[in-house]
């Protein structure tokens, strides 16, 4: 009997080892919380791929900065720390100009101009990602945004010297073209740095201000709607390629699934949001002519120092897009 408890074991212990190498199990990082609108999203990318792949592909999806800060998020892919990763996509326009490009203050205005320079900026992006090992899987927008401040401001006068929350190198020239000093501060890291005075006033959208309950440490909201950032979950390609055609096949369908859902989503939350921030206080006003005029000379400044880094595909990207938008109207 010896011989045949032996070679069943062995048999038990073949399947169990096969059992183990159909299953593969990644890491996804953000930085953004449960209750973020492109975290609820992620989470139903992850749990489509689980219930199509039959298990044989499960994504553990770490929020909140949990497993990596923001900003290690992207090396954190490319070295295989983890397979997915959201990124702010904007925060890399060092690596590449085209990865900055919806940071430019009213470059676009409403959702259907951000979708026109994410369709002409994708293959730029997609060629520096596959440079660096990686593949983008889907982008979703933020809602456009405004200026938040301590007080009513009625030009950019009213921001000389004030700190000012950058989360990337576009806010951070935005902050000195209007007179403020930059100072750089993560999504999650806002409500302590206005407690703790390292800044008073910022740009960001509807939904980062209800995130961070931005009627806590600030008064005024101006819906300038001025950048329309976008994430972008991204993927290592080597992880990918190691992967069965098939669940490949789940993964990229998956993919664009969640990005139609998600941009749908954005385009949903920006009017119900900015209300909540009225709502809990907080005087929610269009800039004054002033301000606006302003701001829209800054962001005309902004269009012509990023051409000067872009170059002639940036020059291109410019006519094309500009030719649409003239059809458009």
């Amino acid at each position: 009997m010896r011989p045949m408890i032996a070679f069943l074991a062995g048999a038990a212990l073949s399947l169990g080892a096969t059992a183990a190498q159909a299953e593969t199990v990644w890491n996804l990082a953000t930085a953004y919380k449960d209750s973020n609108y492109h975290t609820q999203n992620i989470a139903r990318f992850v749990e489509e791929i689980e219930q199509k792949t039959g298990g044989k592909l499960k994504i553990k999806l770490h929020t909140n900065a949990s497993l990596l800060k923001m900003p290690e998020i992207k090396r954190g892919v490319q070295t295989g720390q983890v397979q997915i990763g959201e990124i702010l996509l904007s925060a890399y326009g060092k690596e590449d100009p085209f990865f900055e490009v919806d940071g430019i203050p009213f470059l676009t205005s409403g959702q259907k101009t951000v979708w026109e320079v994410y369709e002409l900026s994708l293959p730029h992006i997609e060629a520096k990602l596959a440079k660096q090992g990686l593949m983008p899987l889907f982008s979703v927008p933020w809602p456009g945004q405004g200026l938040y401040a301590k007080k009513p401001t009625d030009s950019i006068a009213d921001y000389k010297g004030v700190k000012f929350r950058a989360y990337n190198a576009l806010t951070a020239r935005f902050a000195e073209l209007i007179g403020a000093v930059p100072t750089t501060v993560q999504s999650a890291e806002v409500p302590q740095a206005f407690a703790t005075g390292v800044v008073s006033a910022m740009i960001t959208s509807s939904a980062t201000g209800n995130y961070t309950k931005a009627w806590d440490f600030t008064s005024h909201y101006y819906d300038i709607n001025a950048i329309s950032n976008k994430n972008m979950v991204i993927m290592n390609a080597k992880a990918f390629n190691a992967l069965d055609a098939d669940i490949q096949k789940v993964v990229m369908r998956a993919a664009a699934k969640a990005e139609t859902r998600g941009w749908v989503k954005s385009n949903a939350v920006q009017a119900s949001l900015t209300e909540n921030l009225a709502k809990n206080g907080m005087t929610v006003a269009p800039p004054s002519e002033q301000l606006l005029k302003e701001l829209k000379g800054i962001g005309k400044t902004m269009i012509d120092e990023w051409l000067a880094k872009a170059g002639p595909r940036g020059q291109e990207f410019i006519e094309k897009y500009n030719a649409i938008m003239a059809k458009a109207d």
